[in-house]
């Protein structure tokens, strides 16, 4: 049984138990490494704090009661929710409180813009986070001997190149085991934390909210500092929300509160109970407290363990960035398929590149977890942010609360995520501009794309002429009509294609049946049962044909032509020719854009996947006429 099928069900039983077994390998992997580095940065580094009760309970009590609210109230309880026909993530989101497709206006404008920064900031944290997560672990071999310092930096590197080499291969038979070694890893962290609880059984009064107050007041602006530390505990929440599509929120709740939060909660509080017991030891807490002999074996599981936090983050952008091409914030990229069974294994080569090539950057120029640790949680605490104002959009426009209920829920979490916020911003100028530097270069690689097909579609709707004034002006003086079967795409369904004029102009014949074919991207992620076709007879052997896939969808244009049922159109057979109209895109000083962002949009059209690849049109069918347009 397929992830996606799965989702669309409630699963129960043995279907239940595996899919929350999955759910651990994918959905868990960052959040569950988080006790590699989140306490010791409080404790150690260049803005720790000292090793005291008061210190101690004040830290475990933030993180306990993070989770609590963060995860385990906000994404598990009213995030996961706001599902879009069973898909999560930021543009999901987006697109489900505002269709991204209408016109942008006012509060439209608005919400399209965060869905875009959101999805942009998820980058930089997916470049961020195999670069801290592997490191961190590797790092436990000084703990070992210092004799291994040097070779720290070298590992992660070939670890990370090997990470991402194999994504082409695709992640369906290693996310087979994935589950499996999550669980080991959990178990691990519950087994070190319970070891060492008792070293200071003290540590339990955490739970009591007040010994984060006092925290606060004992430590003031330096206490604030600590908390965008903290926030390390929750950085793999957004994963929750993103992945509820390929196992659905039932296994991802199950999974959280029956065994990945007991454990989480276990190994933090037993690494505070340690600290009590052996502040000198402060520089990595998690590995002192294995034993000697475990600490090879921990090193690899928690290898492994990072390895698969990273292989969900990489995945995730893989997601992303299919989505962002359906939804026409991205250009089209090639996206190979790595599963003959579950469409949403994908293959996305130049995010994958792109990614590998900033890690091994972040690993060269960080050196260490906790210099990275100073630029992680910037990117995330401003995607919670907007997730939660998002939220409130979709409670009082689509699920119709009352304001004051809306306001009391988003107000309580705001009030959390613009804390960690501000905690986090004070990161900047110790590494944290990075991912704001990378949000802003996707950002306006996106935004510049969406605003130049925008203005393209302007452009070209200028020298439009409809259909039906065509076909009286070719009916003055006919040409030749060839048999066969002609698909001429075009993205304004009532004109005429330039591809059409241009080549009656030129070549003075025409197939005997026409289809003007538009592909359009709803704001669901799949149609499922609800895909269809419209065709529209015009007449004189013209017809109108528009199919709809949803921006999860990937399109395969002879398929579904194929799927059609008409009397008069058959393209099961190989009688069937593709005329595509290759626009090449000049910038002018007419209104529209800045000319650096038209120049910015021609590059980025020049250098996108041709249509042909995208669509799975058959290359031997298809014939190219150029077009030029000037912005």
């Amino acid at each position: 049984m397929s992830h996606e099928h799965a989702a669309k069900e409630t699963p129960r039983g043995k279907a239940l138990a595996w899919l929350s077994l999955a759910a651990m390998g994918v959905v868990y992997g960052d959040i569950g490494t988080s006790p590699l580095y989140a306490i010791r940065e409080c404790f150690h580094g260049e803005h720790a704090i000292a090793v005291t009760d008061v210190n101690v309970l004040g830290v475990l009590s933030l993180i306990f009661w993070s989770l609590t609210i963060v995860i385990s109230i906000k994404y598990l309880v009213f995030i996961l929710q706001a599902d879009n026909d069973g898909e999560g993530g930021i543009l999901a989101l987006a697109a489900l409180v505002t269709p991204v497709k209408s016109a942008i206006k006012g509060r439209a404008w608005l919400i399209l813009t965060m869905g875009l920064l959101g999805a942009a900031l998820l980058y930089a944290d997916g470049m961020i986070t195999p670069a801290i997560s592997v490191l961190s672990a590797i790092e436990g071999l000084e703990v070992a001997t210092p004799l291994l310092t040097p070779y720290v930096e070298p590992i992660t590197i070939v670890i990370l190149i090997v990470l991402f080499y194999f994504q082409s291969r695709g992640t369906a038979r290693v996310g087979a085991v994935f589950g499996p070694i999550t669980v080991v890893w959990f178990l691990t962290l519950a087994a070190l934390g319970i070891m060492h609880m008792f070293d200071a059984p003290r540590v339990l009064w955490a739970l009591n909210p007040w010994d984060a107050v006092r925290f606060f007041l004992e430590n003031g602006w330096e206490g604030f500092v600590i908390l965008g530390t903290v926030f390390l505990v929750v950085t793999g929440g957004e994963a929750l929300y993103a992945d509820i599509g390929h196992f659905g929120t039932r296994p991802i709740r199950v999974s959280w509160y029956g065994f990945v939060l007991p454990a989480l909660l276990l190994n933090y509080f037993g690494q505070g109970a340690f600290l009590l017991s052996h502040p000198n030891l402060a520089s990595n807490p998690f590995y002192h407290m294995a034993p000697s002999w475990a600490l090879y074996p921990l090193v690899v599981m928690a290898t492994l363990a990072t390895v698969i936090a990273s292989q969900a983050v990489i995945t995730g952008a893989f997601s992303l960035t299919l989505q962002a091409v359906q939804l026409g914030l991205s250009p089209r990229m090639r996206i190979e398929h790595t599963s003959s069974e579950q469409m949403g294994q994908i293959y996305i080569p130049a995010v994958n590149w792109t990614l590998m090539v900033c890690c091994i950057g972040l690993v060269l120029g960080f050196e260490s977890s906790s210099n990275l640790a100073a630029a992680y949680g910037v990117a995330i605490t401003i995607t919670m942010v907007i997730t939660t104002l998002l939220f409130f959009f979709l409670v009082t426009d689509r699920w119709n609360w009352s304001l004051p209920t809306a306001l009391a829920a988003t107000v309580i979490f705001l009030v959390i995520d613009v804390s960690f916020f501000g905690a986090n911003i004070l990161k900047i100028t110790h590494g944290g501009w990075f991912p704001l530097l990378v949000a802003g270069i996707v950002y306006t690689l996106m935004s510049t794309w969406m605003s130049g097909r925008r203005l393209l579609g302007e452009r070209l709707r200028e020298a439009l002429i409809p259909v039906e004034l065509y076909l009286a002006e070719m009916a003055a003086d006919p040409p030749q009509r060839v048999p066969g079967i002609a698909v001429f795409m075009t993205g304004n369904p009532v004109g005429t294609p330039p591809a059409l004029r241009h080549n009656v102009a030129h070549n003075r014949v025409v197939h005997e049946k026409v289809v003007l074919l538009t592909c359009e991207t709803a704001d669901v992620p799949h149609m499922g049962w609800r895909r269809r076709a419209e065709v529209e007879e015009i007449g004189k052997g013209f017809f109108r044909v528009i199919l709809t896939t949803g921006f999860m969808d990937e399109p395969n244009v002879p398929r579904e032509l194929q799927l059609l049922e008409h009397p008069e159109l058959d393209f099961t057979n190989n009688n069937v020719s593709y005329f595509l109209g290759r626009e090449t895109v000049f910038s002018t000083e007419r209104p529209g854009m800045a000319q650096w962002r038209e120049r910015l949009f021609a590059w980025m059209s020049r250098n996108s996947q041709t249509a042909t690849a995208y669509y799975r049109l058959p290359p031997d069918q298809v014939i190219e006429v150029g077009v030029q347009v000037e912005l």
